[in-house]
């Protein structure tokens, strides 16, 4: 498959793909023959929960989009280990690659950077933060590697290599203009809760308003601990306000011993508060219509959270959603969670949209 889509891409050398593989395939094997299929070509990835190609929702799939050297310079970083790396190599590294591209391509003042990190890892925030005062006022964002419904591991690919608890950061910069965004249909509702007992590390909560965390969840909904599944966590996420905002923190699974445990960070003493959605499918292309209003882009580079396909299953929308997509020419993922400038957050559709090039002679610019 992955000569078939080096075929239909052409792409020259100096290009850069980015692939977005199901866990049902072999993401090592994949990663080895893309780099065999697309020779002197930049190549990163990761595993899914899930694929968007040009008709929308996919499964089992594997999607990619290209980078096409004649409008995108590109040039990625690896973490190969979250667990143990140097914040300040990887700025160094990062702050040099950019330069690097700066110098290289002068005229071509657009640019950008995203990341796949390990969703498995619990290191998002960490290498949000390093990030955020390395790339300064550049915008930048980013999703976690999944693996479907498994949570046992995901992969990040890099070079011909399926990398475990790795991040990679890529940089571009263009002639093209681009708008990098992040929205989600959740409100904040009167119903709360605080975590009372917590352990940080983990993403666990063992206890909200000083009761067994679960049991206390599922009081809140009106319905029996027993009954708490993944399709109930996507349908009632929780919210906290930071910076004047509030944000998703979405439950990722309960444990063996009735905790609640998170996909992003969660401490003791937060103020949790109960989400209500809005029509998920309305508010997409509403928002992605907002995205058209001095012109269409030319793709989408989305990353959708697995929660919100979840419920987009569950309301029996996924036709609906599909054609959506494919209308607004978006490519991507279904992530454990998304990255936006600083922010780790869940629950969210988070990407670039990417213009037409602009053509530049002299001091002047215009689009083609």
């Amino acid at each position: 498959m992955i000569f078939r889509l080096a075929a239909e891409l052409s792409l020259d050398p100096g290009s850069m793909v980015v692939l977005f593989v199901s866990p049902v395939a072999d993401a090592r094997a994949v990663a080895a023959e893309a780099a065999e299929a697309f020779p002197g070509i930049t190549i990163v990835g990761c595993t899914t929960a899930g694929e968007i190609a040009a008709e929308g929702y996919i499964s089992d799939g594997i999607v990619a989009v290209a980078f096409p050297r004649e409008h995108f310079a590109c040039a990625s970083v690896l973490v190969p280990d979250l667990g143990d790396y140097d914040q300040h190599a990887l700025a160094l590294e990062v702050i040099a690659t950019r330069a690097r591209l700066g110098r290289s391509f002068p005229n071509w003042t657009t640019e950008f950077a995203f990341t796949l990190i390990d969703g498995l890892s619990r290191r998002e925030d960490d290498l949000n933060a390093a990030l955020a005062t390395t790339l300064g006022p550049m915008p930048f964002f980013g999703a976690s590697a999944a693996d479907g419904f498994d949570f046992r591991q995901t992969f990040v690919i890099y070079k011909g290599q399926a990398h475990p608890n790795a991040a990679v950061v890529t940089l571009v910069r263009t002639d093209c203009d681009v708008r990098v965004f992040s929205l989600d249909h959740l409100s904040p509702t009167d119903i709360q809760m605080v975590v009372t007992a917590a352990d940080p590390e983990t993403r666990t909560v063992f206890e909200l308003n000083a009761e067994p965390a679960a049991r206390e969840y599922a009081r809140m909904l009106g319905k029996d601990p027993l009954q708490l599944t993944a399709m109930t966590f996507a349908s009632h996420p929780v919210l906290v306000r930071l910076g004047g905002q509030y944000h998703v923190r979405s439950i990722q699974r309960l444990d063996e011993n009735g905790n609640l445990v998170f996909f992003s960070a969660i401490d003791e003493g937060l103020v949790l508060r109960l989400a209500e959605p809005s029509d998920i499918a309305l508010h997409l292309d509403t928002a992605l219509d907002e995205l058209s209003e001095n012109g269409r882009p030319d793709a989408i580079l989305g990353f959708d959270c697995l929660h919100r396909r979840l419920e987009i299953e569950e309301k029996q929308l996924n036709h609906v959603m599909c054609g959506i997509l494919a209308r607004h020419k978006v490519v991507g993922f279904n992530s454990y969670g998304e990255q936006i400038n600083s922010r780790h957050v869940n629950q969210t559709f988070t990407g670039v949209a990417i213009y037409p090039p602009r053509t530049i002679t002299g001091n002047d610019v215009s689009a083609r």
